[in-house]
């Protein structure tokens, strides 16, 4: 993870980012860590089934999902993707009730499991259960923006567990061939659930897989939301300009366990997890923020506080929608009429 350099200022005016900007950056993260908190209590207290966390993401997700521009870029996330979801659009009362599996729920109608964000309101896919399939859909929304000549760039994230999955060769060989709009962010945290990174990817490096499909790979540290943000924001003119798709590695830290059912301290040293805490990007970026003058621990506290509130609010309200009606669950399980 990158180094505080106190004495430095943020830098993020060359990125042509305002103060305001990285302030709402910062306030992406803090909602995004908010929301995933409430919802492993509410896991705990049985009201949600499962939960795969992000917790540690959060700069990864907001840096590289900045340059995206709403409602006309497209983007397919994946099942840690709350912060992405959020800096594109969804609200955390979306999160909260898709985990709910509530009726009116923006997702899926509570269709679809825990964790299986899409909004097409906000021009996000939802998440499809087999592992790496997002990436095809994103190439597909690539391709078809290419055929129609359309204005759009996609995004789509995965984790380095996933990179090992034949959907990811396809979809970036296929992207690379054709020199399709796509950004492919991998978001590294070292573990695909319990298996560490040494014994899953040949080379230790996904990013360098991207020059054998013609087009450029960069890694970069996940915990510095700028950093990922200014790759992401080259990455997006490459597509725009038509030179093709980016593959970012982002490096990240999974501060939780894989997901509610897994106990990481089954397979990882009680140390190594106690100094994940280091390596937590919130903290590092609050700390940046105030370096450069643009935080005090006022303006903090209240921000902390009006983000408490809003989590409050939106679990009382994703608790008290309807459920799903159960005459309708067959719907659109097999292709149906015009009707």
């Amino acid at each position: 993870m990158a180094e505080l350099d106190p004495a430095s200022a943020l830098g993020h005016r060359e990125l042509g980012l305002t103060d305001e900007d990285v302030l709402s950056m910062y306030g992406h993260m803090l909602l995004a860590r908010a929301v995933d908190e409430r919802m492993w209590l509410m896991q705990r207290a049985g009201k949600i089934p499962f939960i795969i966390s992000g917790q540690g993401h959060e700069a990864a997700q907001v840096g590289t999902t900045w340059p995206m521009r709403r409602n006309q870029d497209w983007m397919a996330p994946y099942y840690r993707s709350i912060a992405s979801a959020i800096t594109f659009g969804m609200s955390a009362e979306d999160i909260i009730t898709a985990h709910l599996a509530k009726g009116d729920d923006v997702s899926s109608g509570g269709r679809q499991m825990p964790g299986h964000y899409g909004a097409a309101r906000n021009n996000i896919v939802s998440v499809s259960s087999p592992v790496g399939t997002q990436v095809l859909h994103a190439v597909g929304l690539a391709m078809g923006a290419w055929v129609r000549g359309d204005d759009m760039v996609a995004i789509t994230s995965f984790g380095e567990g996933t990179s090992n999955q034949g959907e990811i060769h396809e979809g970036m060989n296929f992207a690379g061939v054709h020199k399709l709009p796509v950004i492919f962010v991998c978001e590294n945290n070292g573990w695909a659930i319990s298996v560490p990174l040494e014994r899953q990817v040949g080379g230790l490096s996904v990013a360098a897989r991207a020059e054998g499909y013609g087009f450029p790979g960069v890694t970069v540290d996940g915990g510095d939301p700028l950093a990922c943000y200014a790759v992401a924001r080259a990455a997006h003119q490459r597509a725009q300009r038509g030179d093709g798709p980016t593959l970012i590695e982002a490096r990240v830290v999974r501060l939780t366990s894989h997901s509610s059912d897994d106990d990481q301290r089954r397979y990882r040293d009680p140390a190594e997890v106690e100094e994940l805490k280091e390596h937590d990007p919130i903290p590092f970026f609050s700390n940046r923020l105030r370096a450069a003058g643009l935080l005090t621990d006022e303006a903090d506290a209240a921000l902390r506080a009006e983000i408490k509130t809003e989590i409050n609010e939106a679990q009382a309200q994703a608790e008290a929608r309807p459920d799903p009606d159960a005459a309708t669950a067959h719907r659109w399980v097999y292709a149906e009429g015009a009707d």
